[in-house]
């Protein structure tokens, strides 16, 4: 990250190697504000060299980046809101306890597309697809080129800058086998090979070099979650099918956990998540969201890789207290 000398110094006194260490170690809810102390460090820490930089040398933290419900006061009779929930993305930070929101996407003000889905890449988050929360019409959208087919409850995976979308169903309820990878660092899309069925509802994970489609269900079978797995390996693009990966009749949006021998269901691990769960792995800790029961309150765990123990998030406001629909890891 070699600098012209003709350039000010980043920090005044200060070898130029040492002034960008400093800045390195900046947390990243500070960067907000160091952007504005000069031109050069605004330069700087916007560039993605220095997003690669952070990241090799272990400065980058793990978040948690969530669809959550956003809390909407009630009318002064008591009554509730009328009209679909409003969904907005949450930032959670498991080292600091810190929770965010995220600005609104400028296309979506008032909420994103219902069932939408996020993944992130290179420090940036993703929102693809869902349905137009004022006409309930499937979209397109990405925060870059659009898909290139519409298409609802689909899976989604990143690896090293290759994001990777595919089954879900198309306008008319038929569910899907085609698979797309959208590269957004070209803002390019291309069409992988289609797998052997269609899975509507499945879920994507990404597993080492592996992308696994978990479950879902054949539109002439509505509702009833196969067991198996379709998994492609990334280097290739083949697809390989895997029996008895998930419990069947078992829904897996959003829940599938990755143990060291097989899939299982994070809503079967603890009785306080059975309904409503979603995960976000983030390193040696695993977010968990859920209910005990359908209509009963979000509760918001840490789990530990390591030995499985299930730590309760306490003290959260109320405005971060909705329901969490799908979320995924940032390295910010």
């Amino acid at each position: 990250m070699a600098v012209s000398s003709l350039l000010p110094d980043l920090i005044p006194g200060l070898p130029e190697e040492i002034g960008n260490e400093c800045l390195t170690r900046f947390h990243y809810s500070t960067h907000r504000l160091a952007v504005r102390v000069c031109r050069r460090w605004q330069e700087l820490l916007q560039s993605k060299e220095f997003y690669y930089h952070r990241k090799r040398t272990g400065y980058t933290q793990k978040a948690a980046c969530l669809i959550q419900s956003l809390k909407c006061d009630s009318d002064p009779d008591g009554s509730k809101p009328d009209g679909p929930p409003r969904y907005g993305i949450t930032a959670f930070e498991p080292v600091s306890g810190t929770w965010g929101r995220v600005d609104p996407v400028p296309k979506y003000p008032d909420g994103l597309p219902l069932f939408c889905q996020i993944t992130s890449c290179e420090g940036n988050i993703l929102v693809m697809g869902g349905w137009d929360p004022t006409n309930y019409e499937a979209v397109r959208d990405v925060q870059g080129k659009q898909m290139p087919e519409t298409r609802s409850f689909f899976a989604a995976g990143e690896l090293d800058g290759r994001i990777i979308v595919a089954c879900g169903h198309d306008e008319h309820k038929n569910a899907l086998r085609t698979a797309w990878e959208y590269d957004a660092r070209m803002d390019e899309w291309k069409e992988l090979k289609p797998m052997s069925e269609e899975r509507d509802e499945c879920q994507g994970v990404v597993i080492g070099s592996e992308f696994w489609m978990v479950s879902g269900y054949r539109t002439d079978n509505q509702g009833q979650f196969e067991g198996s797995a379709e998994v492609m390996e990334l280097e290739t693009g083949q697809w390989f099918r895997v029996e008895e990966a998930w419990k069947a009749s078992q829904c897996p949006r959003s829940c599938v956990g990755v143990g060291k021998e097989k899939l299982f269901s994070w809503a079967d691990c603890d009785s306080a998540i059975r309904v409503g769960v979603c995960s976000a792995p983030l390193g040696e800790w695993t977010f968990v969201s859920g209910s005990a029961h359908q209509g009963g309150p979000t509760g918001f765990f840490l789990v530990d890789q390591q030995t499985g123990k299930c730590n309760t998030i306490d003290e959260i406001s109320q405005q971060f207290s909705g329901f969490i629909q799908s979320g995924c890891c940032v390295d910010i």
